[in-house]
């Protein structure tokens, strides 16, 4: 068993791989918390790796990207784009977590309510914080453009909160479909995306209202993550998984090379459609791509993360899976704000139009997640039960997290 661990790593940190390893039920599924983690780690290294700034005549900070300049770094976002992994995984755990629950005699709005808070406290936490370090930086003299710069990028990763919610209270829905109709319960999502893409995108896109996108919101996530009720419910095998797979890759690459789609995952400045705000088809047939492979790869992943070193980082990543989702970006501007006062930065404050400031950004990316790692430690808590705290508090941290909202969509 000792051959399991390197000799790279210290006395100190073997003594904790093993100390995880022991305490890992034996039943545990290591594959779909490895799919989670993965899924996690992609979100913040898409953001630092492709979200930018720019310095005005002020010394404030303005987002930038540099796939308006680098078209070729588009193949990058499919790989980084892998929130269809996390919400088929999420579809995965949480009908083996319904059914544990009502099991045991629960609720579904018990069980429900569970979930809610466990996503609650920590988006309330990090809004709550930043509503009081706001009027504290700009009396420091951080420019009121940087503050809203700095808002946005706080609260931009926070909308799939709010989606991974409400899909999450569909749970049961979901579960009575899997078990009716098997994977093809996910066919009439995909279905409502296709006719939303035809309506803004086909011959009549000129007299479609500007809100038509937001009805891909709902059934554009919840197709993976009724993928991964199906898979739960064991009803999503290996033969529907190539399907996935191969049908994915093919429409993929239909859509991208024969319907005009953005190559890029994610919104470019200046381009006037975009695939994941809200999910286009594009997103779908990349999910699918990448559920199928999930689906296939489960058992070999599984066996590779029986070995303890590198099990130990999966279950530390799931254990601070919010905490990572909420603060990674505050992570980025605690380098990029102290640098705004110091003028133009390599891969910081430079604008992201040079192939200089790509390699400048990837030196940049441990120093971010050592920033991660520190406020990591003492925000945490935030995703443990709010035990002790009075409901005075509680109110006061709502009031905040409010103001802050307010202030990052330009309401305040």
């Amino acid at each position: 068993m000792d051959t399991a661990f390197p000799a790279a790593l210290g006395g100190a940190a073997r003594k904790a791989v093993r100390a995880i390893e022991e305490r890992t039920p034996a039943d545990r599924d290591r594959a779909i918390d490895g799919l989670r983690a993965l899924a996690l780690l992609a979100v913040p290294v898409g953001h630092w790796l492709l979200g930018g700034f720019t310095l005005d005549a002020d010394g404030a900070l303005h987002n930038a990207s540099p796939l308006t300049s680098f078209g070729f770094l588009a193949p990058a976002s499919w790989v980084l784009q892998m929130l269809g992994i996390f919400f088929l995984v999420g579809g995965y755990a949480s009908v083996l977590s319904f059914r544990r629950a009502t099991a045991r005699g629960g609720s579904a709005g018990g069980w429900l309510r569970g979930r809610l808070v466990r996503l609650g406290r920590p988006v309330l936490g990090v809004t709550a914080v930043w509503a009081t370090l706001a009027p504290l930086l700009h009396g420091l003299g951080v420019p009121e453009a940087t503050l809203r710069t700095g808002a946005t990028l706080v609260i931009q990763p926070l909308w799939f909160v709010g989606v991974y919610a409400v899909i999450t209270a569909l749970t049961p829905y979901c579960v009575r479909a899997a078990r009716r109709t098997g994977a093809w319960a996910a066919a009439p999502l995909a279905a409502a995306v296709a006719a939303v893409d035809f309506l803004r995108y086909g011959p009549a896109a000129p007299d479609m209202p500007s809100w038509l996108s937001l009805l891909n919101l709902l059934p554009g996530w919840m197709f993976a993550y009724q993928l991964g009720v199906c898979w739960g419910e064991r009803r999503l095998g290996r033969r529907a998984a190539w399907a996935l797979l191969l049908g994915g890759t093919a429409l993929f690459a239909v859509l991208l090379l024969c319907f005009d789609y953005p190559a890029s995952m994610v919104g470019v400045p200046g381009q006037d459609r975009t695939n994941s705000h809200p999910p286009s088809l594009l997103v779908l047939a990349l999910a699918a791509a990448q559920s199928g492979a999930a689906i296939l790869l489960r058992d070999r992943l599984a066996r590779i993360l029986r070995r303890p070193a590198l099990w130990a980082p999966v279950v530390i990543i799931n254990l601070s899976a919010m905490t990572i989702l909420c603060w990674h970006q505050t992570a980025l501007l605690s380098a990029a704000v102290p640098a705004s006062f110091l003028g133009p930065v390599p891969g910081l404050t430079v604008a992201p139009d040079t192939l200089g400031w790509l390699v400048a950004r990837i030196a940049w990316l441990p120093v971010f997640a050592a920033a991660l790692l520190l406020i990591a430690r003492t925000t945490r808590r935030f995703e443990a039960p709010w035990t002790g705290v009075t409901r005075a508090r509680r109110a006061l941290v709502g009031v905040l997290a409010a103001g802050f909202a307010l202030f990052a969509l330009g309401v305040a």
